[in-house]
């Protein structure tokens, strides 16, 4: 983000790329973000292509993904426009580091995670039907879940 001073006043460049973009459009889409009710985890993000956002409440009764998906996706469509078209996927964070890795490979059906602490490495078992998925086009989805659970 930039600020530049014209003739008009201030001047506010910000590229789409912006790292806080997505995190600062779902804030204004979904009431429950803004008011801290449901809380952004972690973000990882292939800018122009597709998004992964981690999500979770400590309020009973509250769905953090189906607050930020809205009713028939109506709040996450508003900042799937507003990208451009930049695909999202919202998954439920969790204090589990094995169930967010599977969280995190979803679409994909994850058949069991084992992490091993010391070399901070995960070893993921898929059925063979969804190892396609998992991976996802050019290794994206496995690239950006684990990105998404490197900061956990």
């Amino acid at each position: 983000m930039k600020v530049e001073k014209s003739s008009k006043g201030a001047d506010i460049i910000l590229s789409r790329a912006y790292p806080k973009l997505v995190s600062k459009l779902f804030a204004i889409e979904v009431p429950e973000i803004s008011t801290g009710t449901v809380q952004i985890k972690s973000i990882a993000r292939e800018p122009g292509s597709r998004t992964k956002i981690a999500v979770f409440t400590e309020e009973e009764g509250v769905d953090p993904v189906g607050s930020c998906v809205g009713q028939k996706g109506s709040r996450v469509q508003t900042v799937i426009t507003e990208l451009g078209g930049e695909k999202i996927d919202i998954i439920e964070w969790n204090e589990n580091m094995e169930k967010y890795i599977a969280n995190a490979l979803s679409p994909a059906k994850i058949i069991s995670v084992k992490t091993e602490e010391k070399d901070r490495s995960a070893t993921v078992i898929v059925p063979e039907d969804q190892i396609s998925l998992a991976i996802g086009q050019r290794g994206q989805n496995v690239r950006l879940a684990a990105k998404l659970t490197v900061g956990k």
